[in-house]
């Protein structure tokens, strides 16, 4: 069953009071995941301080494996890649290049200090990206992530397209979303992805479902739909990498 959320006020995560414009930077070459990790505590710190502005971070890692908070060691079968033990939420993901992650660092406490509402956006914010591919992407009530519907592999089959993983503290939130656009799909039998092991759901991407689509064209449609979703007023889109 979809999960309804659309009941949350999303507009109230929209623009934080006091707060200057949110930052972009882009990462053109895929970043290591420690140096990420380091890059977020810092930002962090800097924005819980009211010292730096709120950030999207879009990147890429190189292939490896992250384990949230719920994961499970049996979850990882097959070790190809490095894994990192990591304080998001969640449980084991892939990630490699291919793959659009965007780790958003927001005040919370001067927009909504509220984890529900802002996950929900998360979501809203995905599914409005993909739309503009003709994507149609899902919320499900028991599994996490936003899907899509494969009635082509059979009825009741669906493919997850974007895995969300958050952390907050001092309610500014880490980590963030990860949208997969053209990665190698074999990546992902080394695990089980998020814990779901019915053999009905998959994995898929923009790709995979067809659609000659760049990291570049998804980072367009996520600045558009991040303005929908968290508002425009402040906000600053600079061609900046890191």
């Amino acid at each position: 069953m979809v999960k309804d959320r659309q009941s949350l006020d999303l507009t109230l995560l929209s623009r934080a009071s006091g707060g200057g414009a949110v930052e972009w930077l882009i990462s053109d070459t895929p970043v290591p995941y420690p140096e990420a990790i380091a890059v977020m505590e810092a930002r962090v710190a800097g924005i819980a301080a009211h010292e730096a502005p709120e950030l999207v971070w879009l990147l890429e890692h190189p292939p490896l494996y992250t384990s949230g908070t719920s994961g499970k060691a049996g979850d990882l079968l097959d070790p190809r890649f490095p894994m990192f033990t990591t304080g998001r939420g969640g449980q084991l993901t892939y990630h490699g290049p291919g793959q659009r992650v965007a780790y958003v660092m927001l005040d919370l406490k001067r927009r909504q200090p509220d984890v529900r509402a802002f996950v929900a956006s998360l979501e809203e914010w995905i599914i409005r990206t993909l739309l503009a591919f003709n994507v149609r992407g899902e919320r499900r009530e028991d599994r996490v992530g936003v899907w899509v519907s494969r009635p082509d592999k059979g009825e009741g089959f669906e493919d997850k397209i974007a895995a969300i993983g958050v952390r907050l503290r001092r309610w500014v939130s880490f980590h963030g979303i990860a949208i997969n656009v053209e990665p190698d799909l074999r990546h992902f039998d080394a695990i089980v992805p998020c814990g779901v092991a019915d053999p009905r759901y998959g994995v898929t991407s923009l790709v995979d479902l067809g659609l000659p689509v760049t990291l570049a064209d998804v980072d367009i449609a996520l600045r558009q739909a991040f303005e929908e979703v968290f508002g425009s007023a402040g906000l600053r889109l600079p061609e900046a990498t890191v």
